[in-house]
C-alpha cells in the first residue's frame, strides 16, 4: 500500500481534508474547524460523513458506497488528486477518512502526522473562511480487498479462513474486565490485542517494535476495535510499515455482538 504518513514539512500543494472530531462532544470537531483550519480544507465529520448513524451495524456503521461517493464528489475531489488528511494529531479520525478514500480507490492520499498544529507550525495558512469546490463526477474502483464484514470475520472465527484478528482496544476491554460502551464485555473469539494508544508519540502516530514483532508481514491481519474508529490508525500504521495483507472490520466489536458470542481472557 506504500507510504501512509507524511510529516507536515514534506506536504506539497494539494487538497486538505480536516477530520478533527471529539468522541465526547460530537460538535467539537466542526467547531474547531470553524474557529480556524488550513486554507482550502473541507471538513468531514466522523458521524455525519464517515459513518451512517441510521444503521444498526455497530456504533459507527460503514456508510454506503453511494453515500461516500456523494461526499467525495461534493468535496470536489478527483481520483488523481494529492490529498492530505489531518485531525488534531495523535487521533484516529484522519486515519478513518484516509481508509475510506483508499477503499474508494484513491491512490495519492496521506495522513499528516502531527495534525493541524504541525501544519500550522510548518507555515501553512489558517483561515475561518470555508472553501467550496465545483462538484466532480467520479467513476470509482472500490478496493474490496481491504474491507471485512461481520460475515467475513465469522469465517475466521469458525476456522474456515486463516487470518489473525487484531483488537485495537485497551487490554482490560479486550480481556473483558471492563466495558464502558458496549452491552457485552470481551472480544471476538480468537482475536489478539494491541492497544492503538501505544502508537501515540505526542501528537504523532508511529509503529512500535512490539507491534511489528508480533506478526509476519505476509500474515493476513483483520483489524477491529469497538466501533471501527480507533482500529483505523492501527491499520494505517501497519500499512505504513509495509504490511499489505490488511483488512478493516469497520463494524467492529459493537457490530459483532449484535449477532455472535464473545470470549474473555487473552490469546497469546
Amino acid at each position: 500500500m506504500g507510504k501512509v504518513f507524511i510529516a507536515a514539512r514534506d506536504v506539497k500543494s494539494g487538497r486538505f481534508i480536516d477530520a478533527r472530531f471529539n468522541l465526547q462532544d460530537s460538535t467539537g470537531g466542526k467547531a474547531a474547524f470553524l474557529a480556524g483550519h488550513i486554507e482550502g480544507a473541507v471538513y468531514w465529520d466522523l458521524e455525519q460523513d464517515l459513518s451512517d448513524m441510521t444503521k444498526a451495524d455497530g456504533r459507527h456503521p460503514m456508510p454506503s458506497k453511494a453515500q461516500l461517493q456523494r461526499l467525495f464528489e461534493h468535496s470536489g475531489l478527483k481520483t488523481d488528486d494529492l490529498i492530505y488528511m489531518y485531525d488534531q494529531g495523535g487521533a484516529p479520525f484522519a486515519a478513518r477518512a484516509w481508509w475510506m478514500l483508499k477503499y474508494a480507490g484513491f491512490e495519492n492520499v496521506y495522513i499528516v502526522n502531527g495534525g493541524f498544529e504541525a501544519l500550522k507550525e510548518a507555515g501553512f495558512g489558517v483561515t475561518t473562511e470555508e472553501s467550496t469546490y465545483e462538484p466532480t463526477n467520479l467513476t470509482l474502483q472500490w478496493n474490496e480487498t481491504i474491507y471485512y464484514s461481520r460475515v467475513d470475520v465469522k469465517r475466521i472465527v469458525d476456522g474456515h479462513q486463516k487470518a489473525t484478528l487484531l483488537d485495537a482496544r485497551s487490554a482490560p476491554r479486550y480481556r473483558g474486565e471492563m466495558e464502558p460502551l458496549d452491552k457485552v464485555a470481551g472480544h471476538i473469539p480468537t482475536a489478539k490485542n494491541f492497544d492503538w494508544e501505544q502508537l501515540k508519540q505526542g501528537a504523532e502516530l508511529h509503529a512500535k517494535d512490539q507491534l511489528l514483532a508480533k506478526f509476519d508481514e505476509n500474515e493476513e491481519l483483520v483489524v477491529y476495535c469497538g466501533s471501527g474508529v480507533t482500529a483505523s490508525p492501527l491499520y494505517a500504521v501497519l500499512a505504513d510499515a509495509g504490511y499489505e495483507n490488511l483488512k478493516l472490520y469497520v463494524g467492529s466489536y459493537s457490530d459483532w455482538i449484535t449477532e455472535y458470542e464473545v470470549e474473555t481472557g487473552e490469546n497469546k
